[in-house]
């Protein structure tokens, strides 16, 4: 199938086009609506681009196709099968990924007050495409609907029940997409049958997020009504104590923008030694700076806490996995998390396979280990591809 993943943000669009599984080319525009936008695809080893304005998501999206016409990766846009969106939000009324119609629109337009900043943006994508080509499936996938799986008592705050009934505060989690696609590529490392195991995937990047899987479903994640609580990222603070927020209202004057600011902008890694780019609070700490050092250390220390924590939850695990260009990439980072396991759950990282960079799913831990140990680069795209292909095919049945 030819198949189009769209992720359509507040001032940029990318996109990768995918031909039976395959991505042949990658696309995007950035700052839509700014002098000076940028346009480019990249096929075959060779880029197109363009600094003409754009004026807004249509011709943003008008320009991606020409382009792709002219790089002969695509005639017309009515040769492709469909295209997978990646909607953030689905709330609690999306559990799988749905074909979009007007109901499903408006149930996206409905959870904007839960997602103010990504399923407007994401929104504009879909109405685009079905300005342009309106016979065309398209389908959401959403960052939640793996997520959908967790039990009411994980799932749910402990505050006043008619706050989750009237406005649905409660915890739905994020990076789905990324958790759903490299569980399975662990089972498949391990020949197991996914809904037999039981995971723990780290989604580690400027955003990062744990879950906990059980039998192949997700019974707990890190993030919450937001993407700001769990673990400690790239510029969010993760889990703090809440009346930190009236604290800092009444003793430095700080009103609800500016402590949101801070918190997500502004804290993480970033907020204590400077910077949220992991590469350089490692080198940073191995130069013996102070504050990167403790920045390192907190960081990790607040996985192992959530490794701790889902261990007990799920009573037994088969695997853990590291994926994000955090987890991917970051030797020292991995090293410091899994530093102690061993006595606690039988988890033995072997410090050689570590240190191997590769760029394919690989393990890490030493054969003795009770647990698996995983690197797996995700590939939400794909997963995307997977997801459409599988709604078009049922839709079809």
């Amino acid at each position: 199938m030819k198949i189009l993943v769209l992720n359509s943000g507040s001032s940029s669009i990318k996109c990768q086009y995918f031909i039976d599984k395959k991505s042949v080319a990658s696309a995007l525009v950035e700052r839509i609506g700014e002098e000076e936008s940028y346009s480019e695809v990249k096929y075959k080893e060779q880029t197109l681009s363009t600094t003409d304005p754009v004026s807004d998501h249509q011709q943003a999206l008008e320009i991606l196709f020409s382009l792709l016409k002219e790089s002969n990766t695509i005639s017309s846009i009515g040769e492709l099968d469909a295209v997978g969106h990646r909607v953030v939000h689905g709330g609690a009324h999306f559990s799988e990924p749905t074909l979009i119609t007007q109901e499903v629109v408006e149930t996206i337009r409905s959870l904007i007050p839960l997602a103010p900043l990504h399923n407007p943006a994401n929104l504009k994508g879909i109405e685009v495409i079905s300005k342009i080509a309106p016979n065309l499936s398209q389908v959401a996938v959403f960052d939640t609907a793996f997520h959908q799986s967790m039990p009411d008592h994980a799932a749910l705050y402990p505050l006043p029940y008619e706050l989750y009934e009237r406005s649905g505060i409660r915890r739905y989690g994020f990076h789905g997409t990324s958790h759903s696609y490299v569980a399975k590529e662990a089972a498949e490392m391990m020949s197991e049958d996914l809904n037999t195991l039981n995971l723990i995937t780290l989604h580690l990047g400027n955003g990062a997020s744990a879950c906990a899987i059980k039998s192949g479903k997700s019974i707990d994640t890190s993030m919450g009504l937001t993407p700001l609580e769990g673990l400690m990222m790239g510029t969010r603070s993760g889990d703090i104590d809440p009346a930190i927020i009236p604290f800092l209202s009444h003793n430095h004057n700080m009103d609800i923008d500016a402590i949101d600011k801070m918190l997500n902008k502004e804290s993480g890694l970033k907020g204590i030694c400077g910077t949220n780019d992991m590469r350089e609070v490692v080198t940073q700490a191995e130069e013996d700076d102070t504050l990167s050092a403790l920045a390192l250390e907190m960081y990790s220390y607040r996985i192992k806490k959530y490794i701790g924590a889902y261990s007990a939850v799920l009573g037994r695990v088969d695997a853990i996995v590291f994926t994000g260009g955090i987890g991917e990439h970051a030797v020292k980072v991995r090293e410091m998390v899994c530093e102690g396991l061993e006595e606690s759950i039988g988890l033995k990282l072997d410090a050689v396979k570590n240190k191997i960079t590769l760029t394919k799913n690989h393990p890490i831990h030493k054969l003795k280990s009770k647990i698996r140990l995983f690197v797996i680069p995700t590939n939400e795209e794909l997963e995307i591809v997977l997801q459409t292909e599988k709604t078009i095919k049922d839709m079809t049945l």
